[in-house]
């Protein structure tokens, strides 16, 4: 049996009230895609992503404009909302101020030592953790040259940079991401600077794609890293769609046993003997349990060749067969099924993480 490595020991910061770094379970995060000026739609898309089992959540902050929206906003949101700030650092110390439960910036982007200096005090005097991106794509300027050359030893020397100066200042609640559209950079990057430090980690591929290959990218360097024991909290970023983010992020931890209060998904790919649509079946089944937090497994097979036997563990289960359906329990067979086969299906489902949600 493949065994992970056990997690690096980080130290614990606080998204009001939500844990990263300690011990605590990796959490998942997203950002939105609305202009956060506008609060309506903002909501909504937080909202959306609460639903879908995104604990954190990132918003844009880009003018003043999005600034005076970030106390309804984070007044109303279900979630921590975290204002993302590039190149004004006094966005930043206004966001501090406007109720932000933590603040991102860029050490490349964000104006030198003495403008992170004014985004660390205002943080202090918020009470709110600030997460350091480093992106192999805006580095300071004399590290550009090294970049070319070694990208992942020049996005950990960023780090270390601004770890040295935060640290000095005395400010410890600090979370770091070092990201590159290149997965393996990504994951060398974390693997050199992860031996610096007890800071929390937040780890993922910057600007990875669009859904199917963002997707596969990503799962490649959170594998590779998450099996290392390195990474506190996750993003998977993808172009569309940031419900799509959760809902892959959800499957990795589940997948690699990190997040065993996830359910977990069985399906079968379908093939000639399919004698229900197993696909559709099961991208709705993910849209509407992947939010849960609730440790189950749950199949959809196709046939009766896959499931149950195939699917034995699974802790409830639908095959498909001439007549209609069966539903299954541990390789059981508990209920056949004809007529409303889906309703009956998702009702038992929903009725099972209720049950173990008490």
């Amino acid at each position: 049996m493949i065994k992970r490595a056990k997690r690096r020991k980080t130290r614990a910061v606080f998204y009001r009230g939500v844990p990263v770094g300690g011990g605590a379970p990796i959490t998942i995060q997203s950002m939105t895609t609305t202009p956060t000026a506008d609060t309506r739609r903002v909501m909504r898309e937080i909202r959306a992503l609460a639903r879908a089992g995104c604990e954190l959540v990132r918003v844009a902050v880009k003018d003043r404009a999005d600034v005076e929206a970030l106390p309804a906003i984070c007044g109303k949101s279900p979630i921590p909302v975290i204002a993302d700030v590039h190149f004004d650092f006094r966005l930043a110390v206004a966001a501090a101020k406007a109720g932000a439960a933590g603040l991102r910036i860029n050490p490349g982007n964000i104006g030198g030592a003495e403008k992170v200096r004014r985004v660390i005090d205002a943080a202090a005097g918020a009470g709110i953790p600030v997460r350091v991106g480093v992106n192999s794509g805006s580095l300071e300027r004399d590290l550009r040259a090294l970049a070319r050359t070694d990208p992942a030893r020049a996005m950990r020397e960023s780090a270390r940079r601004s770890l040295r100066l935060i640290d000095g200042l005395g400010f410890r609640d600090l979370v770091f991401s070092l990201k590159s559209p290149d997965a393996l950079v990504t994951v060398e990057a974390n693997r050199l600077f992860a031996g610096d430090t007890d800071c929390p980690l937040h780890i993922g591929v910057t600007e990875a794609g669009p859904p199917l290959s963002g997707a596969a990218k990503s799962a490649v360097a959170l594998t590779l890293l998450l099996s290392a024991g390195i990474g506190d909290t996750v993003r998977v970023s993808l172009s569309g769609d940031p419900v799509r983010e959760v809902t892959v992020a959800a499957a990795v931890l589940s997948s690699l046993g990190l997040r065993e209060d996830i359910p977990r998904i069985v399906s079968c790919p379908t093939c000639g003997r399919s004698w229900i649509d197993v696909s559709r079946i099961a991208e709705r089944l993910e849209r509407e349990i992947l939010g849960w937090r609730v440790g189950a497994t749950i199949a959809v097979m196709g046939c009766e060749v896959n499931g149950p036997g195939e699917a034995k563990d699974a802790d409830i289960g639908l095959a498909g067969t001439r007549r209609g359906a069966v539903l299954f329990r541990k390789g059981k067979v508990v209920k056949r099924l004809a007529g409303n086969i889906e309703g009956e299906f998702f009702a038992a489902v929903r009725e099972l993480l209720r049950n173990r949600g008490d």
